[in-house]
């Protein structure tokens, strides 16, 4: 790996917990987020030269929050910042930098902060943008990704959710039970929505991000822990578990897609997957279904199959129709669509997805799956017009040469034989 790449990793992972701890010692999210990206700027200078650190984001709260104070001695005396050793320089301080933030366990704060982000006063459709900026660090364009909104109006969702946050002096302290419960399912989406960024990142050179997988899962379980009584929190974390589940067998050695049905599934994660059972079980028995029980299931049916011929597709077309009633969806019905595709035909799901042309005009995934459906009822011309819009609106270089292959196998299958 890279000087960058690993840089780049170790950033983005510690990200949410610096923040937070930031936030808490400063009390202002932007103060917060602009000490972290310094923080972000002298370890691109520190770190390739010096090495990694032990605990690299304790380095990065410490390092922002004494870049942050001295900024502010400096504004408030004319004082100069102090030079880069003395910042850079940490010795054993990291090991400790925890205790001496106000005494408290610096890796929780990113579950205060989800919480705070969450906060009443805020839309529900704010709320989550501003976490998945603030504690995530996704960049507007990413978010925009995930509510099919332009980047335009995500920019202003987000500056209207933090002037809100400024202007009605929003606690920086943990919320109590009550308000942890009201904010509940403002939190779950976030995590969730962090998940999916990680499981398909929606820009950069890579299209899985496990970091952000495994940050969800971990925010999933501390929510669980909050809320051991919870069907929907206990399903999150099945949905979440099942899918990384699949991690080692999404890509191949080059890098390249790998689909569900031509997945290794000796290389899935049989520890996470009985983990992620057993949670549906334990929710199911509470008979209060939700949202993320019927995604979990659906999920489950996947993982029970030991072999792609195995899938029970029926049951997974009949959890998506409970899924569309109880969270209607356009995504949901073009998920639903794969699976008619696979009981019904390509021409009984072509027709659902047909309908579906206006809302996800611009969704990479509608037309990759027109182009197949397409493809497969031997309408050439139309499959290709329909693969070239998904490569054009492709997030990643995965994405673009997943579609391409399917591209060539159209022209080798239309060419005429010898």
């Amino acid at each position: 790996m890279t000087d960058m790449a690993w840089i780049d990793a170790g950033l983005r992972s510690a990200r949410p917990q610096a923040v937070g701890a930031l936030l808490r010692y400063f009390r202002d999210l932007d103060q917060a987020e602009e000490a972290f990206q310094e923080a972000c700027l002298r370890a691109l200078k520190n770190w390739p030269v010096n090495g990694p650190p032990r605990d690299p984001t304790a380095w990065l709260i410490l390092v922002g929050r004494n870049v942050a104070l001295d900024d502010v001695r400096r504004r408030r005396r004319n004082e100069e910042l102090p030079a880069e050793e003395t910042i850079s320089d940490l010795d054993d301080a990291e090991s400790d930098l925890a205790e001496r933030l106000d005494s408290s366990h610096y890796r929780d704060d990113v579950l205060r902060l989800l919480f705070i982000c969450c906060h009443p006063d805020l839309p529900a459709t704010q709320q989550i943008a501003l976490a998945l900026r603030i504690v995530s660090g996704l960049t507007v364009k990413e978010i925009a990704r995930a509510f099919l909104v332009s980047e335009s109006a995500m920019e202003q969702r987000i500056t209207r959710a933090k002037s809100r946050v400024a202007k009605a002096e929003v606690a920086f302290e943990t919320p109590g039970a009550v308000e942890r419960a009201e904010r509940l399912g403002a939190v779950a989406a976030m995590i969730y929505l962090l998940f999916n960024e990680g499981y398909s990142a929606s820009g950069g050179e890579v299209h899985v991000r496990a970091p952000l997988c495994e940050e969800a899962i971990r925010l999933s379980r501390l929510l669980l822990r909050l809320f051991p009584g919870e069907p929907e929190i206990m399903a999150l974390a099945a949905l979440l578990l099942l899918q990384h589940a699949r991690a080692p067998a999404r890509l191949d050695g080059d890098g390249a897609i790998v689909l569900l049905e031509d997945q290794d599934r000796r290389l899935w994660d049989r520890d996470m997957i009985a983990e992620g059972l057993a949670l549906i079980d334990k929710a199911a028995r509470h008979r209060r279904p939700g949202p993320y029980q019927v995604q979990a299931a659906i999920a489950g049916v996947h993982a029970h199959a030991a072999r792609p011929e195995d899938t029970d597709w029926s049951e997974i077309d009949q959890l998506y129709g409970v899924l569309e009633q109880l969270q209607p969806s356009p995504v949901v019905t073009l998920n639903r669509a794969v699976a008619v595709s696979k009981v019904k035909g390509p021409a009984a799901a072509l027709t659902m997805v047909e309908a579906l042309a206006e809302p996800l005009a611009g969704y990479f995934h509608f037309f990759g799956v027109k182009g197949a459906l397409l493809m497969q009822l031997g309408r050439a011309n139309e499959a290709r017009t329909a693969f070239d819009q998904a490569i054009a609106l492709a997030h990643t270089p995965q994405e673009a040469a997943h579609i391409r292959l399917h591209l060539d196998r159209l022209m080798k299958d239309s060419q005429p034989a010898p």
